[in-house]
This record gives C-alpha cells, sequence and structure tokens, in this order.
C-alpha cells in the first residue's frame, strides 16, 4: 500500500475562451506539482495559440472583457500547442513518485486537458488498463469534490471565491491560471489536513 505522501498531484487551471474544447480553445493553463503534506516541486504554466478553426464565444469573451487583465494574461505571447504540450508531457514524467491530477472542478478542467493531451499527445487523463506507459499513475482527483465531502455541502455551493481565503492560502483568485494553481495547491494541502476530522464549515 502506497502512502499519501507517494503520490504527486498535478493541480491545475485552465483559462477557455468558450465552453466547448474544440470549437473553443484553451489559451492557458497552470500546474503545480504538490504531495498532499505540502512539498512542492515545481509549476508549469504555458499560453496557447488557438486552435484551428476555433473562435472565442462571445459571452466569455464578455466576461473577459469585464475582469481587467484576464485577456491579457491568457492569450500573451502563445507558443504552438504541440510545442506546449510536447514540454508539458516532459515536465509531467519528470516529477517524483506515483502522478495524479488534480483540478477543481475536474469536470470542466480536466475535460479540456483531457482533451487536448488526446489530441495532441498518445496520452490521457486517465489511461486504458493495459496501456504500458500511462501518464498518470491514478484517476484524478476533483478537489471541488473532495470539499464537499469533508464540508459535507453541495459542490455548486463551494466556488473558489465563496471559500475562505486562508483554505487557499490566502493567495488571491484572480483568474490567472498560474494564481488560480497555486491557490488549488494550498486547497489540497488544507484538506489533506483535515481529513478524517468532523465535517471543516466554511467559517473554520
Amino acid at each position: 500500500m502506497t502512502e499519501l505522501s507517494d503520490w504527486t498531484y498535478v493541480v491545475t487551471d485552465i483559462e477557455v475562451d468558450g465552453p466547448w474544447a474544440g470549437a473553443n480553445s484553451m489559451r492557458s493553463f497552470a500546474s503545480v506539482a504538490t504531495t498532499m503534506d505540502g512539498r512542492t516541486f515545481g509549476e508549469f504554466e504555458a499560453v496557447l495559440e488557438p486552435l484551428p478553426g476555433s473562435a472565442p464565444n462571445p459571452r466569455t469573451k464578455e466576461w473577459f472583457d469585464s475582469e481587467p487583465g484576464t485577456w491579457e494574461a491568457a492569450t500573451a505571447d502563445p507558443e504552438p500547442v504541440v510545442d506546449v504540450l510536447r514540454k508539458y508531457v516532459d515536465w509531467i514524467r519528470s516529477l517524483p513518485g506515483r502522478r495524479a491530477f488534480a483540478a477543481a472542478p475536474l469536470s470542466f478542467d480536466g475535460l479540456w486537458i483531457d482533451y487536448y493531451l488526446r489530441r495532441f499527445t498518445p496520452y490521457g487523463l486517465h489511461q486504458g488498463p493495459y496501456e504500458q506507459d500511462p501518464l498518470f499513475h491514478g484517476p484524478a482527483l476533483c478537489l471541488r469534490s473532495y470539499t464537499a465531502a469533508l464540508t459535507g455541502r453541495p459542490g455548486a455551493d463551494l466556488a473558489a471565491p465563496k471559500l475562505p481565503p486562508h483554505w487557499l492560502g490566502e493567495v488571491e483568485h484572480t483568474h490567472k491560471a498560474i494564481d488560480d494553481a497555486r491557490g488549488f495547491a494550498n486547497l489540497l494541502h488544507f484538506l489533506a489536513r483535515n481529513a478524517g476530522a468532523p465535517a471543516i464549515a466554511l467559517d473554520a
């Protein structure tokens, strides 16, 4: 049986220009590699070129325009997607221990990362049982679901802006990928410290 400290979690946040992978594009993302007990092994962040044939969703672009600096942070100096994904895979494979992906919520950020990995690399977030070279060694972790389990609150109530700031390590949730990934890495540490305790109140 492996210890919790044997696992490295690739805690990730993404910024996208619409709701649908393919029709829209992931414009930036960032990951923090960390263990549940708080050790951190580095960060990865990138800005990507938009997918061929894609276009920003008008309502999503309106939201970006209402949040000063977020569109610029998500789109400045983009790199070719294939180059970014190759470097990302190499970085993940360099991490110690057994690797798992984590995001909040996994159902959104994980879907996009899985789409890009499967389209541009031989990998995915969760690969078949007989594949010889998996990128991740276990199923991905949804930090929103983990928070719901420990608080007894619905996941819909647990978006980052609704959480006590110290749960995120006092890292402001700016909608810039690297800031939000760092906050979610701190959330993982907080939840792990409180696992097994009575339900955590949101004002704790």
